[in-house]
């Protein structure tokens, strides 16, 4: 039973090769379980975030499905949002938006010497 010699070295040399293998992973932390449980919080804690707010982004992107014709009516009517003074509320609550004349849409000359070319 020579054969069995030969194995019974073979088994010590991978049981000597496989402890510093072992030694190399160390053990979680109380550090690393703290990060862990923190990581876990804060899943559940957005997650049933999202599932108090899901409903009502649901709702809002259907009430912009449903408002988007108008507002592309609008965009129309509007045209180029530059020709517009600012909007300005009125003492009763409406807001109206004043269209710049065409002397203020005009561009200022640059101030300084002209250029003879």
């Amino acid at each position: 039973m020579p054969h069995i010699g030969g194995m019974k070295h073979a088994a010590l040399t991978l049981l000597l090769l496989a402890a510093p293998a072992m030694a190399q992973t160390a053990p979680p932390s109380d550090a690393d379980k703290g990060l862990s449980l923190m990581q876990q919080g804060a899943e559940l804690l957005f997650n049933h975030m999202m599932g108090q707010v899901e409903p009502s982004l649901q709702d809002m992107a259907q009430a912009l499905k449903d408002a988007q014709p108008k507002i592309m009516e609008i965009l129309a009517m509007v045209d180029d949002l530059t020709n517009y003074h600012a909007p300005e509320k009125l003492p009763n609550g409406d807001i109206i938006l004043r269209r710049k004349t065409p002397a203020e849409l005009k561009p200022d000359a640059l101030p300084g010497p002209e250029t003879e070319l």
